[in-house]
C-alpha cells in the first residue's frame, strides 16, 4: 500500500516513514501544504498521514482543497493540538481519523492499516480469500493455515491483491499502489515478482486476465 506522509518536522518525518517502510508500506514524503496538496491531487495513495501544522499551507486547507475536489482517499490527521474544536475542524475538513502528538509510532501504523481496510471494505484484520488469509495487523500470511515465507515485494503486492480481491489490478495500478514515487518497474519485473508469488500460493489463485491484469481469486 502507498501512503503519503506529510509531516515538516525531518526528524518525526524521518521516523515515521522508517516505521512504516518497515510495516511494508510505499511511503512518499512532503514537508510543506503546497507540496502535499499537488501529491495528493495527482497520485493515488491509499491512505495519508497529514500534519496540520504545515508551512506553506496549513493541513485543514490542504484537506478542505483535496476533499473539495472529490478526492477520497482516507486521511489520518497529525497534530500537537488536542483540543476538541481543534480535532472537529479536523472532522469537517474531512479527516477520517485523529493523532494528537506525541503518539506511540505503532498505533499510527495499526491506525492507518485499519483506515485502509475499511476504504477496501474490510472490517476485520484477518483478510480472507479461500485458504489464502492476511492477518493485516501483523503483516503476516498464512495458506491452508501455514506461514508464507515471502520478500517485502512480494507482501507489498500479495497484502495489494488481498485488498482488491476479486477484481482486475492492471499493472499500471499496481505499480503505482505498491511503489514510491519516482521508482517505475517495467512489466517484467512485476511478471518476475507475480511468478514467484504463484509458485508459492499457486499458480491458479493468480488469473492474468490477457491485456488486462491480475486477479486474485479466492480457492480452497
Amino acid at each position: 500500500m502507498r501512503v503519503l506522509l506529510a509531516e515538516d518536522d525531518a526528524e518525526l518525518a524521518s521516523r515515521l516513514a522508517e516505521a512504516l517502510g518497515e510495516a511494508g508500506f510505499a511511503v512518499d514524503r512532503a514537508a510543506d501544504g503546497r507540496d502535499a496538496e499537488f501529491r495528493g491531487q495527482t497520485e493515488d495513495y491509499d491512505a495519508v498521514v497529514l500534519d496540520l501544522g504545515l508551512p506553506g499551507m496549513d493541513g485543514l486547507s490542504v484537506l478542505d482543497t483535496w476533499r473539495g475536489n472529490g478526492r477520497r482517499m482516507p486521511v489520518l490527521v497529525l497534530t500537537a493540538r488536542g483540543r476538541w474544536h481543534d480535532k472537529l475542524a479536523g472532522f469537517d475538513a474531512g479527516a477520517d481519523d485523529y493523532l494528537v502528538k506525541p503518539f506511540p509510532i505503532e498505533e499510527l501504523v495499526l491506525r492507518l492499516r485499519a483506515l485502509i481496510r475499511r476504504s477496501t471494505g474490510h472490517v476485520h484484520p484477518l483478510i480472507e480469500c479461500g485458504a489464502l488469509v492476511l492477518d493485516d495487523n501483523a503483516n503476516r500470511f498464512t495458506l491452508a493455515g501455514e506461514p508464507l515465507a515471502l520478500t517485502a515485494q512480494e507482501q507489498r503486492i500479495l497484502a495489494y491483491l488481498m485488498h482488491r480481491q476479486g477484481a482486475v489490478v492492471s499493472r499500471a495500478e499496481l505499480g503505482e499502489h505498491v511503489y514510491e514515487q519516482g521508482y517505475d518497474p517495467d512489466s517484467n519485473a512485476l511478471d518476475v515478482l507475480i511468478g514467484r508469488i504463484r509458485r508459492k500460493i499457486g499458480a491458479a489463485r493468480i488469473v492474468t486476465e490477457r491485456g488486462k491484469g491480475f486477479r486474485l481469486e479466492a480457492l480452497p
